[in-house]
């Protein structure tokens, strides 16, 4: 059964929005504000978060490093492949939660997509630190909506299992 033509709506707006936005704040750091130019630890935007250029060659925690064109474009067929999965799934759903969560993961892969076609990296810009601690690596919005997309697709099948359990023992 497929989701209703509302809830792929939600969904394929919340992709169209992670996308668009990802890429204007990363033209904005990388052209505008011209990050790449300003080296070190970049903008100090409050005592705890920095905008900081960094180009990510890898994915998350920057495994799979790509630093050949061929495992370049082996990266992007992966995502793209990963991409295509979310999205049917996205179009299957039918718990609009479930639809929206997808759609900031698609939204995310989307965005860094398009830079490591553009770029051969994925730029990353937002550092957060206390003192000279950096808990994280620097990430981007694509990287933050696929992380909190995730999140919330296991938060809501955790709990959603637990009621359901809940509710055939009673």
């Amino acid at each position: 059964m497929s989701a209703t033509p509302m809830l792929r709506r939600y969904g394929l707006m919340a992709a169209a929005s992670v996308t668009v936005v990802d890429q204007l704040i990363k033209y904005w750091v990388t052209g505008i504000l011209d990050l790449p130019a300003r080296g070190g630890f970049g903008v100090e935007v409050t005592p705890f978060f920095n905008l900081t250029f960094t180009q990510n060659f890898g994915v998350s925690m920057g495994f799979f490093h790509a630093n050949t064109e061929v495992m370049r474009w082996a990266l992007v067929a992966m995502t793209i492949a990963i991409s295509v999965f979310v999205a049917v799934w996205m179009w299957r759903e039918r718990a609009r939660d479930d639809v929206i969560a997808l759609g900031l993961v698609l939204g995310g892969a989307v965005g860094n997509i398009i830079d490591r076609v553009r770029l051969g990296y994925v730029v990353d810009y937002a550092d957060l630190h206390i003192g000279s601690w950096r808990p994280f690596l620097i990430f981007n919005l694509a990287d933050a909506a696929i992380t909190i997309g995730v999140l919330i697709l296991l938060a809501r099948a955790i709990l959603l299992r637990d009621k359901a359990v809940n509710t055939e023992t009673n």
